[in-house]
């Protein structure tokens, strides 16, 4: 039986089967109309000027490949649909092999990060919608992505009547606890260099968590991800 609270985390605890993702109460974070886009290459042209045109045109960007992430939750208690979505860094730990899955994201975007990642990389567990959000701990992604069961459940609150089972819209991955930082890091702190780092340049210029805020996941690179694990040795600003 399926543990009462449930959130934009992990609230199941995973299964043996083909059991999907763990919540993430994606309503608050994501928006399903931030919808990400694949570029494509343009098609070469025929004829005379075929040349000219495959001649003109320019590569598309390859889509940045990221090795590190940001994934939020709420670490407390909020009833949607008479349950609770709460699920915070606390109630990883409490999971069997403190594992669960990452499920109920409905931002294409959000989900599409999902999809990027690869087993054996690290996210920071961010607490969010809540007094004090910020950036709680590390826990890494110990199964990639897979079908998110909850979107065929119309018992969960993350049930979406216009996903098919032979065409599912949504994903989710499974994610290990792995340590707490040594200091809670506050969002406020997070937002202080940001605005220092823009001004004068810096490794949060650009962070994901301030340029596209509402996502429920987040890319982070390389730079950004030892940055912020830095602060926790230092004294709060």
């Amino acid at each position: 039986m399926a543990p009462k609270m449930r959130t934009r985390g992990t609230t199941r605890t995973l299964q043996s089967s083909n059991d999907e993702e763990t919540k993430t109460n994606a309503h608050s974070e994501d928006s399903p109309l931030e919808v990400g886009q694949a570029v494509r290459g343009k098609r070469k042209g025929s004829g005379k000027t075929g040349k000219q045109e495959s001649s003109k045109a320019k590569k598309s960007p390859e889509r940045p490949q990221y090795c590190h992430w940001l994934m939020k939750s709420e670490p407390e208690s909020r009833l949607e649909n008479g349950i609770d979505v709460k699920f915070g860094i606390e109630d990883l730990k409490t999971l069997p092999n403190q594992t669960g899955c990452w499920d109920g994201v409905r931002n294409y975007q959000a989900r599409n990060f999902m999809r990027d990642m690869k087993e054996g990389q690290h996210a920071f567990f961010y607490h969010s919608n809540c007094k004090e959000p910020g950036i709680a701990g590390v826990m890494k992604i110990v199964k990639e992505s897979y079908v998110d069961h909850t979107q065929f459940d119309k018992k969960d609150v993350h049930y979406d009547a216009s996903s098919k089972a032979d065409n599912p819209k949504w994903s989710m991955v499974d994610v290990q606890f792995e340590r707490m930082l040594k200091r809670f890091i506050p969002l406020s702190e997070l937002k202080k260099i940001h605005l220092q780092h823009k001004v004068k340049g810096g490794s949060l210029n650009g962070m994901a968590l301030f340029t596209r805020a509402r996502l429920s996941v987040q890319p982070l690179t390389s730079e950004e991800f030892e940055f912020v694990l830095s602060l926790e040795d230092n004294d709060p600003l």
